[in-house]
């Protein structure tokens, strides 16, 4: 029975193929709609998760004010070398920090120029964000000492003023000195924050304070903590020993915020999860504007074959045989708005995460749940006009033309 009443329905819906496709169209869209937003939003929750990491491992930054941003330090003390030199000391729990001062100059080369984020800082700095050279070394300690101008640029700088070009030993400008470079960082892209980590120039702590700055200030010390050390408690070391080291009164808020993170990864990792729960959940909507459009078809297909109807249960056809044909109808129909809709959201979803460049991750818990969530709309809103139909009388039915 179940048989015959499939190969009646792919006979209707072949005899009536236009109105078929616009009525599954919504399930197709929502179907589709559902496994993007799932799709990419799997993706983004991994690429901002990888961008974190790839900072380094069991990161802390400390930085000038309490909140993260541009302003966030303006009128509060700079940090100076000795914090960062107690720290490195009193705090066991510390691996390895790096301070660091960052100002925003224009590079040049030959005839081209670019604005850029020049950093001055050490050879540590490579250390706790756990970023390789691609080419060339980095600075010696008697380099630092004399604060040398130095430099090591990322793969953004290294294309925008030298192009193709080995930009290893050759020379650029900032401001009044020439730096020449020694060294090329390894490309890491864009952060989590929509930042190019790449278009960046570092040199010598000293070279900066002197000839970039103009001061001895240290505007970020990030600090890489031991593996099995806990980030909560050399966290609060730290502020504890920045407290007294800034005089800050026990009454007085911190002039300075220590961030973890791996509670910036949660956080991350969290809010992408909702955005992407909530634009997921109207999607679906379109799923249920889907099956109303088919309850709608399946009533008008019932009303064209009201006579049809008629001579089947004349003929000894039983309701549930009816029931059956329609139900399954509308079954196949949503079904098949499901698999179309599957076969899109893939296709889409490859060509978005390449534009977004954020990864592919094929869910296919995600794809399962549109699938049979697609043939039960066909079953919920199938059932009432495949229950009209089982139910026509067979004398009004024959008498109806």
């Amino acid at each position: 029975m179940l048989w015959n009443a499939l190969l009646l329905a792919l006979r209707e819906i072949r005899r009536n193929v236009l109105r078929s496709i616009l009525t599954i169209l919504g399930v197709v869209i929502g179907v589709a709609a559902v496994i993007i937003m799932v799709t990419l939003g799997g993706g983004a929750t991994r690429s901002v998760s990888s961008q974190i990491e790839s900072m380094g491992s069991n990161l802390l930054m400390i930085r000038m004010g309490q909140s993260m941003g541009p302003g966030s330090g303006i009128g509060v003390p700079p940090f100076k070398i000795e914090d960062a030199i107690a720290l490195q000391r009193d705090i066991p729990g510390i691996r390895v920090l790096a301070p660091s001062a960052s100002q925003t100059a224009t590079a040049i080369a030959g005839n081209n120029s670019w604005s850029t984020s020049v950093t001055g800082t050490d050879n540590r700095y490579l250390d706790v964000r756990n970023w390789p050279l691609e080419r060339g070394r980095p600075f010696t300690e008697g380099e630092l000492r004399a604060g040398q101008a130095l430099c090591l640029i990322g793969a953004t700088v290294s294309k925008e003023l030298f192009g193709e070009q080995d930009p290893i030993g050759e020379s650029l400008r900032i401001k009044t000195i020439s730096c020449k470079i020694i060294g090329l960082l390894a490309a890491k892209g864009q952060s989590s924050m929509g930042r190019d980590q790449d278009d960046l120039i570092l040199m010598p702590l000293r070279a900066f304070q002197r000839r970039i700055a103009g001061n001895q200030d240290v505007t970020l010390i990030q600090v890489s903590i031991k593996d099995g050390e806990s980030t909560e408690g050399a966290k609060a070391d730290i502020e504890r020993l920045l407290r007294e080291r800034r005089k800050i009164d026990a009454t007085e808020q911190d002039n300075f915020g220590v961030n973890d993170m791996k509670e910036l990864t949660k956080m991350l990792t969290g809010t992408t999860q909702v955005l992407t729960t909530l634009l997921s959940a109207v999607a679906a909507v379109s799923l249920l504007v889907g099956g109303i459009g088919i309850m709608n078809i399946m009533l008008v297909s019932v009303t064209e074959r009201t006579r049809e109807i008629g001579i089947r249960l004349a003929i000894g056809a039983l309701e549930r045989e009816v029931l059956m044909q329609f139900l399954v109808e509308a079954v196949v129909l949503s079904s098949l708005g499901g698999v179309l809709g599957i076969l899109l959201a893939l296709g889409a979803s490859l060509a978005l995460a390449e534009l977004l460049m954020v990864p592919f991750i094929f869910n296919g818990g995600i794809v399962l749940t549109a699938f049979l969530f697609s043939a039960a709309v066909g079953i919920i809103f199938g059932y009432f006009p495949a229950r009209r139909a089982a139910r026509l009388d067979p004398i009004e039915a024959l008498r109806r033309e």
